[in-house]
């Protein structure tokens, strides 16, 4: 994938992570690709997904498949 910029606004943080540790992260999504990121390091690197990886991850993480 191309190297792609985001903008500081296209950043959501779920609202129930501020009532979790300080460890959250950050995600935007566009049409074409979703960028994530550290809430509390955002100067840093971004991971960027296809829309198909980031359904991939979502379907996991509801099934279950990271749970400890």
């Amino acid at each position: 994938m191309k190297n792609i910029t985001f903008k500081d606004e296209e950043f959501k943080k779920s609202s129930v992570s501020q009532y979790a540790s300080s460890r959250c992260v950050k995600v935007a999504i566009r049409k074409d690709c979703i960028g994530v990121r550290d809430s509390k390091d955002s100067e840093n690197t971004t991971l960027v997904f296809t829309p198909e990886e980031w359904d991939a991850f979502v379907t996991g993480v509801k099934a279950g498949e990271f749970d400890r």
